[in-house]
């Protein structure tokens, strides 16, 4: 499967039980780059994805809390609130997206994760809704 996470510079991804931070523009990318497949969410990310007129989601998108047991191999996931350690076998290719700040946090990614195996591929910068810079990793196992 295909994760995609955010992260700080220090690799948090959560505090408190609650995102560090949104971005509409990082939601767009993540769109764009699975709109040919299926995209998982946790029910709590299901509110980022809502239409503007908080009635519809993408018709590509699935929402079920048990997605990364559930996704295909082909599938792509949001992670947001959890570990991605006992799924790691699952997951060929990993995007990142950096905040490029540090926040407040106790959840994070376990990047150790990617010193075994896993090739950066591809890195660019954007300007995000609410941050100057966002930088955007796809990692691949080697």
């Amino acid at each position: 499967m295909i994760v995609f996470i955010a992260l700080d510079d220090n690799n948090g991804m959560m505090f408190n039980n609650r995102r560090q931070s949104q971005d509409r523009i990082i939601r767009q990318h993540m769109l764009d780059d699975c709109r040919n497949s299926t995209l998982w969410i946790a029910e709590y990310s299901k509110k980022l994805f809502l239409s503007e007129d908080d009635t519809s989601l993408p018709d590509n998108l699935i929402v079920d809390d048990d997605f990364l047991n559930k996704a295909g191999i082909d599938d792509y996931c949001f992670v947001e609130n959890r570990p991605l350690k006992a799924y790691i076998d699952k997951i060929h290719t990993l995007v990142i997206f950096k905040w490029n700040r540090i926040y407040p946090a106790d959840l994070h990614f376990d990047s150790s994760i990617l010193n075994n195996g896993w090739n950066k591929i591809f890195t660019t910068e954007f300007v995000g809704s609410s941050h100057d810079l966002i930088t955007k990793e796809v990692w691949k196992r080697a």
